[in-house]
Protein backbone atom coordinates (compact mmCIF):
# COMPACT_ATOMS: atom_id res chain seq x y z
CA UNK A 1 0.00 0.00 0.00
CA UNK A 2 1.68 3.53 -1.18
CA UNK A 3 0.77 6.81 0.48
CA UNK A 4 0.28 9.63 -1.87
CA UNK A 5 -0.35 13.30 -1.75
CA UNK A 6 -3.60 14.85 -1.62
CA UNK A 7 -5.01 18.05 -3.85
CA UNK A 8 -7.59 19.26 -2.00
CA UNK A 9 -9.81 22.57 -2.37
CA UNK A 10 -12.84 23.57 -1.62
CA UNK A 11 -15.73 22.37 -3.57
CA UNK A 12 -13.37 19.49 -5.13
CA UNK A 13 -13.64 15.82 -4.77
CA UNK A 14 -10.06 14.35 -2.99
CA UNK A 15 -8.09 13.59 -5.93
CA UNK A 16 -4.28 11.68 -5.35
CA UNK A 17 -1.14 12.54 -7.01
CA UNK A 18 -0.28 9.64 -9.51
CA UNK A 19 -2.23 6.92 -7.71
CA UNK A 20 -0.65 2.91 -8.75
CA UNK A 21 -2.70 0.87 -6.28
CA UNK A 22 -5.35 1.17 -3.86
CA UNK A 23 -4.24 3.94 -1.13
CA UNK A 24 -5.82 4.77 2.29
CA UNK A 25 -5.24 7.86 4.21
CA UNK A 26 -6.43 9.31 7.88
CA UNK A 27 -6.89 12.51 8.42
CA UNK A 28 -8.03 14.68 11.08
CA UNK A 29 -11.17 17.06 10.39
CA UNK A 30 -12.08 19.86 12.49
CA UNK A 31 -14.52 22.77 11.62
CA UNK A 32 -17.41 24.92 12.11
CA UNK A 33 -20.64 25.49 10.74
CA UNK A 34 -24.17 27.43 12.02
CA UNK A 35 -27.63 25.59 11.65
CA UNK A 36 -30.83 26.93 10.42
CA UNK A 37 -31.23 28.69 13.62
CA UNK A 38 -28.03 30.28 13.59
CA UNK A 39 -26.49 28.30 16.52
CA UNK A 40 -22.71 27.78 16.04
CA UNK A 41 -21.21 24.38 16.62
CA UNK A 42 -17.66 22.93 16.60
CA UNK A 43 -16.48 19.69 14.50
CA UNK A 44 -13.73 17.69 15.30
CA UNK A 45 -12.94 14.15 14.67
CA UNK A 46 -11.43 11.21 12.11
CA UNK A 47 -11.62 10.22 8.48
CA UNK A 48 -10.26 7.13 6.90
CA UNK A 49 -10.28 7.32 3.01
CA UNK A 50 -9.70 5.05 0.79
CA UNK A 51 -9.08 5.73 -2.84
CA UNK A 52 -8.80 3.58 -5.88
CA UNK A 53 -6.27 3.44 -8.59
CA UNK A 54 -7.48 5.94 -10.99
CA UNK A 55 -7.57 8.68 -7.91
CA UNK A 56 -11.19 8.75 -7.23
CA UNK A 57 -12.32 7.50 -3.28
CA UNK A 58 -14.04 4.64 -3.15
CA UNK A 59 -14.16 4.14 0.68
CA UNK A 60 -14.71 6.27 3.62
CA UNK A 61 -15.33 6.02 7.07
CA UNK A 62 -16.20 8.72 9.25
CA UNK A 63 -16.09 9.62 13.43
CA UNK A 64 -17.18 13.51 13.49
CA UNK A 65 -18.40 14.77 17.01
CA UNK A 66 -20.49 18.45 16.93
CA UNK A 67 -20.42 20.16 20.03
CA UNK A 68 -22.33 23.68 20.33
CA UNK A 69 -20.26 26.82 20.61
CA UNK A 70 -21.57 29.49 22.81
CA UNK A 71 -21.65 32.78 21.38
CA UNK A 72 -19.19 34.38 23.92
CA UNK A 73 -16.84 31.50 23.11
CA UNK A 74 -16.84 32.44 19.24
CA UNK A 75 -13.86 33.85 18.04
CA UNK A 76 -14.65 34.16 14.32
CA UNK A 77 -17.73 37.07 13.83
CA UNK A 78 -18.35 37.59 9.68
CA UNK A 79 -20.15 36.32 7.32
CA UNK A 80 -19.00 33.36 4.82
CA UNK A 81 -15.89 34.85 2.35
CA UNK A 82 -12.34 36.57 3.40
CA UNK A 83 -12.13 37.64 7.03
CA UNK A 84 -12.42 41.74 6.92
CA UNK A 85 -9.38 43.91 7.34
CA UNK A 86 -10.22 45.08 10.70
CA UNK A 87 -11.18 41.83 12.27
CA UNK A 88 -8.38 40.22 14.60
CA UNK A 89 -6.25 37.33 13.08
CA UNK A 90 -5.10 34.12 14.37
CA UNK A 91 -2.15 35.72 16.34
CA UNK A 92 -4.01 38.50 17.72
CA UNK A 93 -6.43 35.71 19.26
CA UNK A 94 -4.08 33.62 20.43
CA UNK A 95 -4.38 30.99 18.05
Amino acid sequence: MTIAALALSAGTVPTLAQPTEPVRNIVLVHGAFADADGRWFRSYGNENWEFAANGLMQHRIASINDLPIEEGARLFHWSQGRRPDDHPGLSDLGL
